[in-house]
């Protein structure tokens, strides 16, 4: 379900207007700073820049740009410095709300955040009120349209890198690994150039949470349209099964 599901949501994103896609190498952007002023700017002694890297490239981030974004956090010793913050909340019918930002002014994030959820008649909670329902997991999504090779194949050097499970959906393939192997399955696959729709380290819920009535499903899609507006936030994860 999760991966079908979260494959789907991918595609129409990248399938988004222009608005959507400055949105996307926004995030990124930030991702890239981070991992600079983390690890440096050689992603070759940075696994971490290196992952995000490859997920600049899956969204078809041009290289320019993302050489540009390294050159930058790694020159500019007076840019911003940004701060990773979490957000934990209730949606409609009790669906599981996880939001991750990077921000260079919490308060105005943390008011930001509050809106969002407080529009779609949702609250904020304190900190790990919901995370226990939620993995964290790497998670990598192959386009069955874009794979041409076997998938017994694929599934055999996924697990042989050290994925942890395999799931073939009508639309994609799922690899899951623990966080500890992420970057190295990840590279296994690309090193066998194995076009990768996404590839990243997320929050994937232990069980879902169905609304039915319409009422309930348009104050969700408020609070994730809101989110999703929101330039300091990077990563909204949810227990709804949309």
């Amino acid at each position: 379900m999760s991966g079908h599901s979260k494959f789907s949501n991918i595609k129409h994103k990248k399938e988004k207007n222009d608005a959507a896609k400055g949105k996307i190498f926004t995030i990124i952007g930030r991702e890239i700073a981070v991992a600079v002023k983390e690890g440096g700017p050689d992603p070759e002694n940075n696994s971490k820049l290196r992952d995000v890297i490859a997920k600049a490239k899956a969204n078809n981030m041009p290289n320019d740009t993302i050489n540009r974004g390294i050159k930058k956090a790694a020159g500019d010793t007076g840019s911003v410095n940004y701060e990773t913050v979490t957000y934990e909340g209730y949606g409609p019918n009790g669906t599981a709300i996880i939001v991750k930002a990077l921000t260079d002014n919490k308060n105005r994030t943390a008011a930001n955040v509050r809106n969002a959820f407080t529009k779609g008649y949702g609250n904020i909670g304190t900190q790990g009120c919901v995370s226990y329902m939620f993995d964290e997991k790497g998670q990598i999504l192959i386009d069955r349209e874009e794979y041409d090779g076997d998938p017994d194949e694929l599934m055999m050097q996924a697990l042989d890198a050290g994925a942890e499970d395999f799931v073939e959906e009508e639309d994609s393939f799922e690899i899951i690994t623990d966080p500890a192997s992420f970057s190295a399955v990840r590279e296994e696959l690309e090193a066998a150039e194995v076009p990768m729709a996404n590839a990243e380290v997320t929050m994937i819920p232990q069980t879902y949470v169905t609304l039915t009535a319409e009422e309930d499903i348009n104050h969700m899609n408020k609070i994730l349209d809101l989110l999703e507006e929101d330039d300091d936030v990077q990563q909204v994860y949810h227990n709804w099964d949309e």
